[in-house]
């Protein structure tokens, strides 16, 4: 679940004292101008979950009210990234020396936490890592440990930080202690500015909240942004289904995340390119009239993989679902079966006398077969 900056300033950063610059979160224009007055030289800035707003115009500076309003103007109904600006955050302006970069994520090779340092702020750090990967510093941490003192010295040894050291050495500590407290999968700072009266604050913030530690964080999840969704997508997220819209031609339906994602790699092996993922695992297993239409309804699909495995699930009773939405449908593409798992014999039955459709015996044959017919 991802967070838009003021968000994440105000319920991840600022109760673990991580320093921030003043920022008032605005929905008009007239409110910005306001604000503009009330703090001088400021910043208008987008919210949107998503990183490179600066790039696409929606962070601009304004010495007076008169410019705030303007830039909220221009900003407010910007699509970026593929979501509206609805909301600017206006902060005031900040006398920059130096800038930053911190972070804290989950190493997935080591798998264990990591905290990330650079002196080189502001830019991306896959740019930074490109372009001058020796300024990133690296610390790894056991999952049940905290850093100390003497690890974060080490860290930032011979950065020439001067007086400013001591100040990013106790935000480093904070910053991994907000990851933890508040379940992140990331917590980026970036830049972190060193500024002209000595202060060291976060400009900017990228919180992502574990999706798997929601449930554990529900007070925070409220503020977490809403997802930018296609029309399917949402009527999937109505229905309790997790469907993600892809730009290929090749219709998924299978039923658990892993084996929808072998099917699509699979389709990329052979050279075809997936429609979606879309899988009806665990409880959803009963949903496959409801996920068959929403594939279907997708008029990119050229042709279609239903690939069912079962332990849990039944596949008599999926294929019992597309049966039933097939004969409601009518769909005017081909689509092919592999069928295997719990209740097989009645599913294969089931498919070859309603449909007089014959399931492949092997997987890769009918994704080879769809791949085929969608070309």
């Amino acid at each position: 679940m991802n967070f838009e900056e003021y968000a994440a300033k105000s319920l991840v950063l600022d109760p673990l004292g991580i320093p921030t610059l003043r920022g008032t979160l605005c929905t008009t224009a007239a409110e910005a101008a306001a604000v503009a007055k009330s703090f001088g030289p400021c910043v208008v800035k987008a919210q949107v979950p998503i990183g490179k707003r600066g790039k696409a115009g929606g962070i601009r500076l304004a010495d007076t009210p008169e410019e705030a309003r303007k830039a909220a103007e221009q900003i407010l109904g910007m699509s970026i990234g593929g979501f509206t600006v609805e909301r600017l955050l206006v902060e005031e302006q900040a006398d920059i020396t130096r800038e930053f970069y911190a972070a804290v994520l989950h190493d997935l090779v080591a798998r264990r936490p990591l905290i990330l340092f650079s002196t080189e702020g502001g830019m991306d750090i896959e740019e930074i890592a490109a372009a001058k990967p020796a300024a990133i510093r690296h610390l790894l941490l056991d999952i049940d440990g905290r850093p100390n003192a003497a690890d974060i010295t080490l860290m930032l040894k011979g950065l020439d930080l001067g007086p400013a050291e001591a100040h990013i050495a106790q935000i480093l500590d904070r910053l991994y202690a907000a990851y933890r407290t508040n379940d992140a999968e990331l917590l980026e700072i970036n830049p972190l500015a060193l500024l002209g009266d000595g202060r060291v604050v976060a400009l900017d913030c990228k919180f992502v909240l574990d999706d798997a530690a929601v449930y554990r964080q529900p007070e925070l999840a409220k503020g977490g942004a809403a997802g930018s969704m296609t029309a399917l997508e949402k009527r999937g997220a109505e229905a309790g289904l997790k469907l993600i819209q892809l730009d290929g031609n090749v219709g998924v339906l299978a039923n658990g995340a892993g084996l929808t994602m072998t099917t699509m790699d699979v389709i990329r092996h052979y050279g075809g390119k997936p429609a979606n993922f879309l899988e009806i695992g665990g409880e959803a297993y009963t949903k496959s009239e409801i996920a068959f239409d929403l594939v279907l309804s997708n008029p990119g699909v050229k042709s279609l993989v239903i690939n069912f495995c079962g332990a849990f699930a039944r596949t008599d009773v999926m294929a019992e679902g597309v049966v039933r939405a097939w004969h409601k449908l009518a769909p005017r593409v081909p689509v092919f079966f592999s069928i295997h798992g719990t209740g097989e014999e009645e599913a294969v039955a089931l498919v070859r006398h309603e449909l007089g459709i014959e399931p492949y015996d092997f997987m890769e044959d009918a994704i080879q077969a769809a791949v085929k017919a969608a070309q």
